[in-house]
């Protein structure tokens, strides 16, 4: 057994709940719920056990479109179907009273001042459970569902995504975390001189503020971000809070996660408040042959034309018609994702991998960290990765959904457990005291002069 890093540290994780799970056949599972993806009961019965699990946060990633780069897949596939994150997240939050609730919304096709309130909105409802991952499209089907006939260049949805993040954090800071006063017989229902405005003027947005949602009991909602491209990480480090990440080895962890410290160190803020969370695919068996076989029997339900359908989406790329038993071809750059291109790229060159190779390989977690073994042999690899510098906590991608999950929190939790490395009670009831973030203080700003709501 691997000792532990430190007494007082210990893993965060992450319950990232796709329909029904992360691998691509994964609704063809004996086991799956196949209707899933309109099913409320479902996601609320995950974030349930998740919660009795002592997760710091159930997580929904979100597109707004529907991919039909090749349409023969795209009625072979669960992904078709999914809920919008923040109605589902609203729901959830109802029923749970602990865990935090992370939703995506894109910088790319909303509007800050509606983005801000929404996500205010919910950090009020859940008391504090909130966080934002912010992302920025990256297919052209989605820009087609807003005007748009093509996308934004890669560096100007960034620059975009920047500018959208500074008006919605200062939105956020509206209103003092004392303003309510609700004095009845004052007849003053807020502080005085408690409200600020933004009048924001910039390259992408004009914004006048302030907000009329108040600051809840963590301040505002976690600042979560997924990009690994130069511009992903400049951003990430200039703003996030968490950071969700794929990476393949041990190495390319540790040298994101030394990048990305230092960058945030350079920003000027505190490094230990950036939280690298990598996501992790686990398939658990009762002996390493046992959860190879499990992983086997996912793996036989790819069909070729969806096998075939992932590679080209996360490529950005048409390969419709492509030989999948030859190697990957030259793939030029698109303005798509820049991290998962590159991170496929150097995947089919360091090991020689044909496309069929490819999307089998990535069928399970599309490119994240692949864990197939025992309960014992992947709580050793967690946590090597969370002492070796290459983790804080990780992303937990079931493959089916729900046994995936169950299977992760009855055996290897309480491994992880044994060793000190996951809690076995709450310690705060809001999602930064669940990660160990501090409440942000309220930006300095202009304030309205005897404003009273």
């Amino acid at each position: 057994m691997i000792m532990s890093k430190a007494q007082n540290k210990q893993i965060k994780l992450g319950a990232f709940l796709m329909q029904t799970g992360h691998h691509i056949a994964g609704w063809r599972h004996p086991d799956a719920d196949a209707e899933a993806s309109f099913s409320f009961q479902h996601y609320a019965d995950l974030a349930k056990r998740a919660e009795a699990a002592k997760f710091d946060a159930v997580f929904l990633a979100d597109s707004v479109g529907v991919r039909q780069s090749d349409n023969a897949a795209l009625f072979r596939s669960a992904r078709s179907f999914h809920f919008e994150p923040l109605t589902l997240l609203s729901g959830l939050a109802a029923v749970t009273e602990k865990i935090g609730v992370i939703g995506t919304a894109s910088t790319s096709f909303n509007e800050p001042y509606t983005l801000a309130r929404q996500f205010a909105s919910l950090d009020q409802l859940s008391n504090g459970r909130a966080g934002w991952n912010l992302v920025t499209s990256s297919s052209g089907e989605e820009a087609k569902n807003y005007g748009l006939e093509t996308h934004y260049a890669h560096q100007t949805r960034y620059q975009r995504a920047q500018e959208f993040h500074d008006v919605v954090t200062n939105l956020w800071n509206s209103w003092d975390d004392d303003a309510y006063v609700g004095d009845k017989e004052a007849g003053i229902y807020t502080k005085p001189n408690s409200l600020r405005s933004l009048h924001h003027r910039g390259e992408f947005f004009s914004v006048a503020g302030p907000l009329n949602v108040a600051r809840s009991s963590q301040g505002h909602p976690v600042v979560v971000q997924a990009g690994a491209s130069e511009a992903g990480r400049s951003l990430a480090a200039a703003t996030a809070e968490v950071i969700f990440v794929a990476h393949q080895t041990l190495e390319e962890g540790q040298r994101f996660y030394k990048d990305i410290k230092n960058r945030v160190a350079a920003f000027g803020r505190n490094p230990d408040h950036t939280l690298i969370m990598p996501g992790a695919f686990p398939v658990i068996g009762e002996s390493r042959a046992h959860a190879q076989e499990k992983f086997e029997q996912l793996q036989n339900l790819i069909h070729p034309e969806v096998g075939l359908a992932l590679v080209s989406s996360l490529l950005g790329i048409d390969l419709t018609g492509v030989d999948v038993d030859s190697p990957l071809p030259a793939i030029p750059e698109t303005e798509g994702a820049k991290s998962r291109r590159q991170l496929l790229v150097d995947l089919a060159g360091r090991e020689q991998l044909s496309i069929r190779d490819l999307y089998l390989k990535i069928a399970g977690a599309r490119g994240h960290w692949q864990l197939v073994g025992t309960a014992n042999d992947i709580a050793d690899q967690l946590q090597h990765w969370f002492e070796s510098n290459a983790a804080d906590g990780f992303n937990i991608m079931a493959p089916w959904l729900p046994g995936g999950l169950i299977e992760f929190i009855e055996h290897v939790l309480p491994e992880l457990r044994r060793r000190g490395l996951f809690r076995t009670e709450y310690s705060g009831s809001t999602l930064r005291e669940h990660l160990g973030l501090p409440i942000p203080a309220v930006h300095s700003s202009r304030k309205l002069q005897g404003a009273v709501a």
